[in-house]
């Protein structure tokens, strides 16, 4: 027991060792942590959630995400208290993690070295920005600091919404709101903002599992950031979360409609559905298929799976 117990510290240590130098971890381990998501994946691992399902999360309420997450045993997904840049401009992507801590020379030198060798350039607040492609949105721990914990300016914002077009999520500060604010179609939900410069922290990892507030994110989780806070989904459930989000919106709209209409009670609507009342709003559906907030594919989609 004492040799396997051997063992398994030494592991740990070696896997501790690969993430500091390398700052990341390898496509495998990606995969290792990830291995409910079936479908296509970037080339560090990360799950590649459909271009589809990120443009049809942007109409998903953070509460009806939040219950399917719940109903499917996750407690731990969502994050408040943020100081966003535009509380009323909501973005979706998949994160690209980091993670930063209070600087101690020896290690932040042997993280520069190593990333000198592999050809990583500028300071260590650049490199997560380097790895971002569109869709990505740049998901940063730096522990909450306010202080000297600005990890993006508006040069830095600037060359995150070129590569990303989404926007940022920092357990930490930015600084330079006003020049951000002027990046059309960027946003940043940060703890605070704050005029002084980034120093004393240290980019620890890239792309692992990393701590915002009371979630455990990891790469390729799909971001929900709207003004209510940020909710960080697991990449299988992505899709589940959007058919169902959809299907509550429409659910909604008929029973809206036929309450204006008056046809049919408050308590019928409220309670469980009748048959007949299941009936007529698969009819409604067919009838209004072009008209409806829901992609015409996706209403044809669960018209199909109905049983009337």
């Amino acid at each position: 027991m004492k040799h396997i117990k051997s063992i398994t510290l030494i592991g740990i240590c070696l896997l501790m060792f690969n993430v500091t130098l390398a700052q990341t971890i390898t496509k495998e381990q990606t995969i290792f942590l990830t291995p409910l998501w079936e479908g296509e994946r970037f080339p560090d691992g990360r799950p590649k959630v459909p271009d589809d399902i990120l443009e049809r999360m942007k109409s998903v309420a953070i509460e009806e995400a939040w219950g399917v997450l719940r109903n499917e045993g996750y407690h731990n997904q969502f994050e408040g208290g943020w100081k966003p840049l535009h509380d009323d401009a909501p973005f979706v992507g998949r994160a690209l993690t980091a993670q930063y801590m209070p600087n101690r020379p020896d290690v932040a030198d042997q993280i520069k070295k190593k990333g000198e060798r592999d050809g990583r350039v500028g300071n260590t607040n650049s490199w997560p920005i380097d790895m971002l492609i569109t869709g990505d949105v740049y998901v940063a721990d730096c522990f909450g600091k306010i202080v000297d914990g600005t990890l993006i300016g508006d040069n830095l914002g600037n060359a995150i919404y070129a590569k990303s077009k989404t926007g940022v999520v920092f357990n930490a500060s930015s600084r330079d709101m006003e020049g951000l604010s002027q990046i059309e179609g960027f946003n940043a939900y940060v703890r605070d903002w704050h005029p002084s410069f980034l120093t004393e922290v240290m980019l620890l990892s890239l792309n692992t599992p990393i701590r915002i507030g009371a979630v455990t994110v990891l790469p390729g989780d799909v971001v929900l950031a709207k003004k209510e806070g940020v909710i960080f989904i697991p990449a299988h459930l992505a899709e589940k979360i959007v058919i169902t989000s959809e299907i509550v919106r429409l659910r909604d709209l008929f029973g809206i409609t036929r309450l204006k209409e008056g046809v049919y009670s408050p308590g019928q609507i409220d309670n469980k559905w009748s048959d007949a009342i299941e009936k007529d709003f698969s009819k409604w559906l067919n009838d209004h298929i072009d008209e409806l907030p829901v992609p015409k594919e996706q209403i044809q989609e669960l018209l199909k799976k109905r049983t009337w």
